[in-house]
């Protein structure tokens, strides 16, 4: 099983997308962990959509698809569509 994400820091105002064949919990604490890069610049990244696919290209071809939008307020009803 894969797992298209999209994590959000109220910290930065920031989203991430990103996509794991890990347990989502598991990939939440690494990206909340002191480390290098774009989401250790924050430690309070919470998971606000994600999807699973059953094949990695499908959930590649997802991270893709919605990192191509480059809008927020796109990334914003995607997410409110489910609530």
């Amino acid at each position: 099983m894969f797992t298209f994400y999209i994590l959000f820091s109220a910290q930065l105002d920031k989203f991430y997308i990103g996509y794991t064949s890990n347990s989502i919990a598991d990939r939440l604490k690494k990206h909340n962990s002191n480390h290098k890069g774009f989401t250790g610049r924050a430690n309070d990244w919470e998971v606000v959509y994600f999807e699973e696919f059953l094949e990695k290209t499908s959930a590649m071809k997802r991270e893709k698809e919605v990192k191509a939008w480059k809008s927020k307020s796109r990334i914003m009803m995607l997410i409110n569509s489910v609530k």
